[in-house]
């Protein structure tokens, strides 16, 4: 389980989906048995004591009208793509439930800025965009190869990384309908390698809490 502060206050809890039920159990002993109603998120939980926990259904789960009901959602496995993107470094795979049974990582040389002025900055600059588009155009060939023929059987597409560079792989006609199934929730990762796509997984399963 992770915590970060959540922006107009409160935080943000990442819960395994398996350690919910205990999650929930800890809130009702910290604040009171709490009262259940459905949002378009997932449930809201609301304490006597006026304490508040958001739980937002993960990305491909159903949506439930209590607590069992989302726990049950939540654990069942769901087959789900990834796509994580940095720069030079792109990480495909699909997870059937917590497993991940297909993967590939590529990486292609991308320029670091340069402090050079002049047109040497920009010599430089123009071959570091070149080298990031061609590194782009191989994630989505990737993709395509890889995600694409399995777009039917996947309940959403995870994506994590560089906002820009998801977004640029995504653009390519060819996966619209990958781009249909894409979750909203950005993953933070760091540059895309297995052991990263690894844990992407877990953090694609993963059920956000807003506790306030």
């Amino acid at each position: 389980m992770s915590s970060r502060p959540a922006a107009g206050g409160g935080r943000w809890v990442e819960v395994d989906p398996g350690r919910v039920t205990r999650w929930v159990e800890g809130f009702t002993d910290r604040h009171g048995p709490p009262a259940t109603t459905v949002q378009e998120y997932g449930l809201l939980l609301t304490a006597p004591d006026d304490a508040t926990a958001e739980l937002h259904t993960p990305p491909g789960a159903s949506a439930s009208a209590d607590v069992p009901g989302f726990v049950a959602s939540a654990t069942a496995a769901r087959r789900i793509g990834l796509l994580l993107a940095r720069k030079g470094a792109v990480a495909v795979g699909i997870a059937d439930g917590a497993d991940l049974v297909v993967s590939k990582v590529d990486t292609r040389y991308v320029q670091g800025r340069t402090a050079a002025g002049g047109w040497s900055q920009q010599r430089f600059a123009r071959r570091r965009d070149n080298q990031a588009k061609a590194a782009l155009g191989d994630a989505a060939e990737l993709a395509v190869r890889l995600l694409l023929p399995e777009a039917g059987t996947l309940t959403t597409l995870a994506c994590g990384g560089d906002r820009r560079a998801v977004d640029t792989v995504l653009a390519d006609r060819r996966l619209a309908p990958l781009a249909a199934l894409r979750a909203p929730r950005l993953l933070d990762v760091p540059e895309p390698r297995h052991a990263v796509l690894v844990a992407a997984v877990a953090a694609a399963r993963a059920v956000h809490i807003l506790v306030r």
